[in-house]
C-alpha cells in the first residue's frame, strides 16, 4: 500500500511539473530543485548538484535523466518509470494533436509563447541564484563557474560543455582533493548492480542491433525506432542539440519535409516538459500516433538504460575522495554553463522591450522574495503580459 501510495505521489507531483515546466532544460532543472529538494525533500542539495553532474556525462536529456534519477531514487526502477512518464505526457500528446491538426505556423509567434520565454528567464536567473549560494561559495569556484560561462559565451557546442565539465573535474581534485569534504546522502536505490550491468549491455546490443536489423527489414516502425534510438544515444547536450541531428536523419531522406520539421520545432518551444518530445511530433508526421509512440520510446530508451546501469555505481564512486573534490569544480561549472545559458538563448530570444524586462524582474521577484511556485509565477506571468500587450 505505501508502494502504491509513493507511485501515486511520484505521478502527480511529475506531471504537475509536466504542465508546468517552460522554458527548456535548464529551467527544468529549477523547477526540480524547487519540488523535489526544496519542497519536498526527496534528497539534499548536494545529491541533486552530483545527479546533474552525473547527468551532464551521459548522451540524452540532462534534465530528464535527473527527474528519472529521482524517480528511481525514491521508487526504483518502476518509480523512474513513472516520474519520465509523469513528465513527459503533456508535451507529447500536445506536441502529437499539433501535428494531427497542423494549419499553419503562425503559432510560434503568439504572445502567450513570448511570455513563457520572459517567464523562463525569472526561472533560470532564480535557480543560478539558489545554486550559486550553495555550489559556488568560495573565490576559486566562482572564478571556475565564470571561466565556465565566459568560454561558453563564445564557443555554444556540446562539445565546448563537455570540455569544460572535465576540465573543472581536474581542477576540483587539483584543488580540494586534501580537503574534509561532504558527502551528502547516499543515493537509496531498489535494485542491485546485476541489473545496471543487464542495462548496459542492453544499451549496446540495441545500438548495435537496430540499424542491422532496420537495413534489413522493411517496417517504417523499426526504421523510426533505428532513427530516433541512434540520436538520442549519441546527442550530448540535449535541447536544442537534438534538433539538428534529427534534422539531418528525417528531413534529407523525405520522411518530414522542411517546411513541417521547421513548424514542429516552434510548437516545440511552445510547450512545457522536454524538448526531445520533438521525437512525438516527428514520429506523428512520419506514421500517425503509432509512429508518435515508437518515436517518443526509442528516443528515451538510452537514458533509462544509461542510468539504470550506472546509478548504482553512483555511491560508491562518490565516496571517493578524489570524485568528490572533483565534482566541487564540475558543480562549480554547471553553474556557469547556467549563467551562459542565461543570456543566449533564453535572454536574447525573450527580452526584446523594456515591456519584457519589467515583467521578467516582476516575476523573479514572485519567485525570489515572495518564494511563489514556480506554476504560479508561470500562470500570473502569461496574464500579466497578455494584458499589458493588450495596453501598450
Amino acid at each position: 500500500m505505501n508502494k502504491i501510495r509513493t507511485y501515486i505521489e511520484i505521478l502527480l507531483v511529475s506531471f504537475r511539473l509536466g504542465l508546468t515546466s517552460f522554458g527548456g532544460p535548464v529551467a527544468h532543472l529549477a523547477y526540480f530543485q524547487d519540488e523535489y529538494v526544496n519542497r519536498r525533500k526527496w534528497l539534499d542539495d548536494k545529491s541533486y548538484a552530483d545527479l546533474i553532474a552525473l547527468c551532464q556525462f551521459l548522451p540524452g536529456p540532462a534534465s530528464s535523466q535527473v527527474g528519472i534519477s529521482i524517480g528511481m531514487v525514491r521508487g526504483g526502477i518502476l518509480g523512474g518509470i513513472i516520474a519520465w512518464f509523469g513528465f513527459t505526457v503533456p508535451s507529447v500528446i500536445a506536441l502529437v494533436l499539433f501535428a494531427l491538426f497542423l494549419n499553419g505556423s503562425g503559432i510560434q509567434d503568439a504572445v502567450w509563447i513570448s511570455a513563457l520565454k520572459v517567464v523562463a528567464v525569472a526561472v533560470v536567473a532564480h535557480a543560478i541564484m539558489n545554486m550559486g549560494k550553495k555550489l559556488t561559495p568560495d573565490r576559486p569556484r566562482i572564478t571556475i563557474a565564470v571561466l565556465a560561462s565566459l568560454v561558453l559565451l563564445f564557443y555554444q557546442t556540446a562539445l565546448a560543455q563537455i570540455t569544460i565539465i572535465l576540465i573543472a573535474a581536474f581542477i576540483g581534485v587539483y584543488l580540494f582533493r586534501k580537503q574534509d569534504l561532504p558527502e551528502g546522502q547516499d543515493v537509496e536505490l531498489h535494485y542491485k548492480k546485476k541489473t545496471g550491468i543487464i542495462s548496459l549491455i542492453l544499451f549496446i546490443a540495441f545500438l548495435i542491433g537496430t540499424p542491422i536489423l532496420a537495413s534489413t527489414a522493411s517496417s517504417v516502425y523499426i526504421t523510426i525506432f533505428d532513427i530516433f534510438y541512434r540520436v538520442g544515444s549519441i546527442v550530448f547536450g540535449g535541447g536544442h542539440v537534438v534538433l539538428p541531428l534529427l534534422q539531418a536523419e528525417v528531413v534529407p531522406n523525405g520522411l518530414v519535409s522542411k517546411e513541417l520539421f521547421l513548424a514542429g520545432y516552434g510548437a516545440t518551444q511552445a510547450v512545457p516538459g522536454p524538448m526531445f518530445t520533438f521525437s512525438s511530433y516527428l514520429g506523428t508526421i512520419i506514421a500517425s500516433v503509432p509512429g508518435a509512440i515508437v518515436a517518443t520510446l526509442a528516443m528515451f530508451l538510452p537514458s533509462f538504460f544509461l542510468l539504470v546501469g550506472v546509478l548504482p555505481f553512483w555511491n560508491q564512486l562518490r565516496k571517493n575522495n578524489n570524485v568528490r573534490a572533483g565534482l566541487l569544480g564540475v558543480n562549480a561549472a554547471v553553474v556557469g554553463i547556467l549563467l551562459a545559458a542565461l543570456y543566449d538563448p533564453i535572454w536574447t530570444s525573450a527580452i526584446e522591450s523594456n515591456k519584457d524586462i519589467a515583467i521578467a524582474i516582476g516575476s523573479f521577484t514572485l519567485l525570489y522574495h515572495w518564494k511563489k511556485p514556480a506554476w504560479l509565477v508561470v500562470l500570473v506571468t502569461v496574464i500579466a503580459y497578455i494584458g499589458v500587450s493588450l495596453i501598450v
